[in-house]
């Protein structure tokens, strides 16, 4: 591989679109600045990405390598809107921004704060969140960002992924529901 800058190829990422984009980020994941976390191969961790929040990404990565993907936690340049991880799941790229949510009520700010790093964003649900109440905050989001394409829910062992189109729908909150509590 030749040299580079992570830094200029993260930033890239928010003026590229469609294929572009995603050879943007399949270039990211075959740099070898990439190291697998511990025994885990299907965790690789860029060099310097170890903050504060890493037990948080560590997670969060684990659930998602449980759902077939496999996991690149990416670097946090200063100076530069990140997302934290880079998903391949057969041959598919996509970057996601985590939210980690432990509050009773924290959802929707959450899911804003991430307005301009990507358009799919994970949410981890590590507290008790009401259903309904979900539903209606992934609702407002799609409605507020135009360029928001998924919203993935981690909860327990559980998957559950919210695309616009779905939101959209008039059984949404009905079938979403459905989905959670079960």
């Amino acid at each position: 591989m030749p040299e580079y800058d992570i830094a200029l190829e993260l930033a890239r990422l928010h003026i590229l679109s469609g294929a572009d984009f995603v050879r943007q980020l399949k270039m990211l994941t075959q740099y070898n600045i990439f190291k697998p976390v511990g025994s885990e191969k299907d965790i690789l961790v860029a060099e310097g990405s170890h903050h504060e929040d890493f037990p948080l990404l560590l997670d969060a990565a684990r659930k998602a390598v449980s759902h077939g993907n496999k996991v690149y936690i990416l670097p946090n340049p200063k100076g530069i809107r990140t997302a934290d991880f880079i998903f391949e799941n057969k041959g598919i790229f996509k970057m996601y921004d985590l939210k980690t949510i432990s509050g009773k009520t924290s959802l929707e700010n959450r899911l804003m704060e991430s307005i301009g790093q990507t358009n799919h964003v994970l949410v981890n649900i590590c507290t008790k969140y009401s259903p309904r109440l979900m539903a209606m905050q992934i609702r407002n989001y799609f409605q507020l960002n135009p360029n928001a394409l998924e919203v993935l829910i981690f909860k327990g062992r559980k998957s559950i992924s919210v695309k616009r189109k779905w939101s959209e729908s008039t059984d949404f909150y009905v079938t979403f529901r459905r989905l959670y509590e079960k």
